[in-house]
């Protein structure tokens, strides 16, 4: 784990999180669980692979499809355990599939026929196993809905959770269901011309009350993720007071940015020119994300979503 506060680097393991924080600090925790969205098939003669990446509605999703240009409205694809119906094209490889079945009936067919979602950076080298369908999920996974995992929880194990309850830090989950957009590359010059794909998430009231009583009280919160640090923006007001929330969003952090809900970030480290890099810049400053990259290149830091983590510190001048 590399320490990343202010110009400060110190490196160290995920196990020294705890002595980074204090009694009364708050962790808050993405608890989505990841499906197997990642479904082979064939329309008739043709190879069809499709990834899941939002729901529509119940057995209705929407899906990045490979080679799509072979797939058109009304085709019937067969998956094996299930079959769909193309109900819609969209731009950049998009279809709407029906499976034209309840939401339990489809979650049992993907067990069957379908892969866990890897990264195309780790898809590309090796197909997704079964050792993946445990480690490409952290522990505390609940609601079932995700087709990219929260990566910077799978370092969390229940001897951390035992070290920071010790330390006198509490935990509290909210949901994103992170979508396959979130490792789409920024190839517009502007970023104001970056579609983000919108992802659903839910900040219960409870939640939204511990977080606003944490920070009420002079506590810190520390986002696991930044899909955490995502929906929390997005249930923030813009005075800062959290509320509960339930929805779609398609924020979009860069730097510039002024955040209201975190203090501190655990994440991994990220692809160049990704929408999380763009974040984790926001929140610390571009600078100070640079040189903590090439220090993690010098040193051998793993990257990506089975790397290392890293704990960052908001930037004064990025809080609101």
């Amino acid at each position: 784990m590399l320490v990343v506060d202010g110009d400060e680097l110190r490196d160290g393991v995920i196990r020294d999180l705890p002595s980074f924080l204090k009694a009364g600090d708050l962790m808050v925790f993405n608890d989505t669980k990841v499906i197997p969205a990642r479904l082979f098939g064939k329309r008739r003669a043709a190879n069809i692979e499709v990834t899941l990446h939002k729901r529509a509605r119940p057995g209705i999703w929407f899906a990045f499809a490979r080679p799509a240009k072979r797939l058109s409205l009304g085709d019937r694809v067969d998956f094996g355990a299930l079959s769909a119906t193309v109900a819609d094209k969209r731009d950049a490889g998009e279809v709407l599939l029906d499976f034209e079945t309840d939401d339990a009936t489809l979650m049992a067919g993907l067990a069957m026929a379908g892969a866990m979602p890897l990264p195309p950076y780790i898809a590309g080298q090796r197909p997704a196993d079964t050792r993946d369908r445990g480690d490409y999920q952290t522990i505390y996974a609940r609601h079932a809905g995700a087709v990219a995992s929260p990566t910077a929880g799978l370092h969390f194990t229940e001897g951390l959770f035992m070290a920071l309850e010790e330390r006198g830090v509490s935990r509290v989950s909210i949901t994103l269901h992170v979508g396959a957009g979130t490792f789409l590359p920024v190839k517009a010059e502007d970023t104001a011309d970056h579609k983000m794909h919108a992802e659903r998430g839910e900040v219960s009231a409870e939640a939204a009350y511990l977080i606003n009583e944490a920070r009420e009280r002079g506590s810190s919160v520390i986002g696991v993720g930044t899909t955490v640090l995502r929906l929390l923006e997005a249930a923030s007001s813009g005075w800062g007071q959290l509320e509960s929330f339930a929805g779609e969003t398609d924020i979009f952090i860069t730097p510039g940015y002024r955040f209201k809900s975190v203090d501190k970030l655990v994440t991994n480290f990220h692809l160049p020119r990704s929408t999380l890099f763009m974040l984790v810049s926001a929140f610390a400053g571009t600078g100070r994300m640079k040189a903590a990259y090439e220090h993690a290149v010098r040193t051998n830091y793993r990257f990506y979503s089975y790397g290392d983590a890293c704990l960052l510190t908001l930037d004064s001048e990025a809080r609101a």
